[in-house]
Order: structure tokens, then sequence, then C-alpha cells
């Protein structure tokens, strides 16, 4: 190695120690400052994002020359002094291996819905409650629609539609459905929650936006970095959900089921929905992020509200 070269593990090693020390948050793709540094390096320099840092097949000591250690530095400087998520400077996510476009226009892909799909042994997963009927699903808030592209490929025999308010969102997705050439399988429907759906299914996906209020002020900077309506769910963060709860069953064919994402905020779904009956299913971060409704109990719930009176 010339003397002018660096080792490809110094040069990860340099830029971990920069967003550490800058204190930059992650959550994006990664959870600490080697994996996010190793991502902006090797993406910088053009190598797959899976390159061996160790073992026989190791590329640490691989030299890295001038011109290209300037690139990964101002990268590096890029993420630090924007505070963007590297997703967003890389224009790539991936989720459940599986590579999405990205950019501001909608939120970094991060749903565990994806676990779900992709890996139905977890937390006895989705498949126990579908069927041979199952034809038709519905990604709801789908944003760069990473989660419609993963039930397409989950369930071949299925068609998808893709629903979003945004319609800048709803464009980020129309390239991430023709990268992975499922233009003949999702329907992408701009809709405010189930406003514009004109169809019934047998699963509906949704992750919608469910932050608190109290913690949409507390965000650090790469959240707020991303497009506010995918994330703010008000006061409590069940207003989209309220409204949604609401419309869904309409919506379901009658084993249907819907598949909601709700975050750390159980515990004010259970204060705003305290008579429905959920399932609450498994993922890496736990068993209380995301649960499973029937719509025979969806049906029950509402049956059970108090009529509201009506306004003289």
């Amino acid at each position: 190695m010339s003397a002018e070269a660096t080792r490809l593990i110094e040069l990860i090693d340099d830029a971990a120690r920069q967003l550490t020390e800058a204190g930059v948050s992650y959550g994006h793709g990664t959870t600490n400052a080697f994996d996010e540094a190793a991502w902006l390096v090797l993406w910088r320099l053009g190598l797959p994002l899976d390159t061996p840092l160790d073992g026989p097949e190791s590329a640490a000591d691989l030299p890295v020359q001038g011109t290209q250690r300037e690139q990964v530095a101002a990268l590096v400087r890029e993420r630090i002094d924007t505070r963007k998520p590297a997703a967003y400077l890389t224009h790539e996510a991936w989720l459940q291996g599986v590579p999405f476009y990205v950019d501001e226009r909608a939120i970094v892909p991060r749903s565990l819905i994806g676990e779900l799909l992709a890996h139905p042994e977890l937390g006895g997963g989705i498949d126990p409650w579908l069927g041979a009927h199952t034809a038709r699903v519905l990604d709801l808030c789908t944003g760069n629609g990473s989660l419609a592209v993963l039930a397409a490929m989950v369930y071949p025999d299925v068609t998808v539609d893709a629903a979003d308010i945004s319609a800048d969102a709803l464009a980020v997705a129309r390239i991430n459905v023709d990268r992975h050439a499922l233009q003949d399988r999702i329907r992408l429907i701009e809709s405010d929650s189930l406003a514009s759906v004109p169809d019934r299914y047998d699963l509906i996906l949704c992750n919608p936006p469910y932050v608190n209020a109290g913690s949409m002020a507390a965000l650090p900077a790469e959240y707020q970095a991303e497009p506010s309506l995918a994330l703010a769910g008000g006061a409590d963060g069940m207003d989209f959900v309220r409204q949604l709860l609401r419309e869904v069953p309409a919506h379901l064919q009658p084993e249907g089921v819907l598949v909601l994402e709700i975050g750390n905020e159980r515990t004010h779904f259970e204060s705003a929905f305290p008579a429905l009956e959920a399932v609450w299913l498994d993922t890496s971060a736990g068993d209380d992020q995301v649960l499973l409704l029937t719509r025979d109990a969806l049906h029950a719930w509402q049956n059970a509200q108090p009529a509201q009176k009506e306004t003289p």
C-alpha cells in the first residue's frame, strides 16, 4: 500500500469517531456510529454495503487513495452538518434486504411490519390470519412504497394497492414500484386515509403518523428532516388512527384483517380504544408496537361505542 493510501477500516473508524463526537442520531437503517460510518464510506466508494470487514474475505485493508478519501470526508461532513439521515444523502435505504430509493419527499423506510412480511414465523406472524381467500392487499400510508413492494414479493398471487395522502410520497413510491418491475401488480392511489380507496381487502397494512405531540417536539434533527405529515399524530398520537378505525371495517372483506404499527404509543392506543380486542404481534422491538385487528373485532368495538347525541 502506498504511503498516500489509507486502509478502508481506518476510514470507517475515523468516520465513526467523527459521528460520535458530533452527537448525530441514528435509527434510519443503523443504530450506532460504526454501522452508519460503514454505510457512508462503502457507498461513497461504490462498494457493496455487505462488504466484509473481518474474516478471511475481509476488505478491511483495501487501500483508499487521496481523492476517494476526500470524497468520503465530504460525505461524512455533510452528514454531520445537515443532520440528514444517511438514506437521504445516498438516496437508498434497505428494508428486509430489499433496496429502495428514497429522498426527502418520503420518510425513510423502517417499518416493523416489514419483518412480519418477510419472516412469517415471527410471533405467529400475519400468515395464520390469512388464507387461500387472500387476493387483495392495501398498504395505507405507503410512503416510498416499501411495504407494498414487500407484500407483492411475499404474496406473488395477490394484487396490491398503495395509498398515501402525499402526491410527493407517491412519486417516490412510483420509482420503487418501477424499480422492482411490479407495475402490473401494484396500483398507487392518492387518498386522504381511505377516502379515495374504492375496494375491500383481505389484508390492510398501515404504518400511520402516530408520534404524539410531546415526542414530536423532542425528535432529533434527523427525524425532523422527514416529512412531519408522515410522523405527527396529534396530542396523543392517535388522531389518524381514530379516523382509520371508524372507516376501515367497510374496506375489509369478512375475514379481512388490519395490521397496524403504532411504535411506542401502546399506552396511548389502549387509552384511546380500551374496549378494542387487539392481537399484539412479536417483532424485534418487542410485542407492543404492531397489532392486528380483525373485522369482527372492529365491528364489536364499534357496536359497543355509546351513541353520539345529536347537536340541537
